[in-house]
């Protein structure tokens, strides 16, 4: 075979050969190209929902926030009405304390100025006038 023909041959492998690495070439930059859309679309979709789910988790924080400061105001209520009622119990015990000291002060006086008395104001019945016998 004649040298011509074998480098015509070899040039026209060598076209070839650079066209395939070419197409090839742009088959895998068109493939890149798909898969980083097809990467943004999914970063994209990703920030949606992260962007939803944040909201949400912001409503819900708020929610539960709000629900503590009613749980709380709730237990400040009780507990002042606790204390209310507390102080109230301990005005009453007082004022029964000095309801009894009267009441002792003032029997002290009675028995001191009719000690024949008996506790519910009569007179005792040893000797009545009429002999005992009971008046109809």
């Amino acid at each position: 075979m004649e040298t011509w023909k074998i480098v015509l041959i070899v040039a026209v492998a060598l076209v070839l050969v650079a066209l395939l690495v070419l197409a090839l070439l742009k088959r895998a930059r068109v493939a890149r190209v798909q898969r980083e859309a097809q990467h943004r679309e999914q970063a994209r979709e990703n920030l949606q929902e992260a962007q939803l789910r944040a909201a949400r988790a912001d409503k819900e924080q708020a929610l539960a926030e709000e629900q503590a400061a009613a749980a709380r105001r709730e237990i400040a209520e009780v507990q002042e009405r606790s204390a209310l009622a507390e102080q109230e119990a301990r005005e009453r015990a007082a004022r029964a304390g000095e309801d009894r000291t009267a009441a002792e002060q003032l029997r002290s006086e009675a028995q001191r100025l009719a000690p024949d008395l008996t506790g519910d104001g009569h007179h005792p019945q040893h000797g009545s006038p009429d002999g005992g016998a009971t008046r109809r």
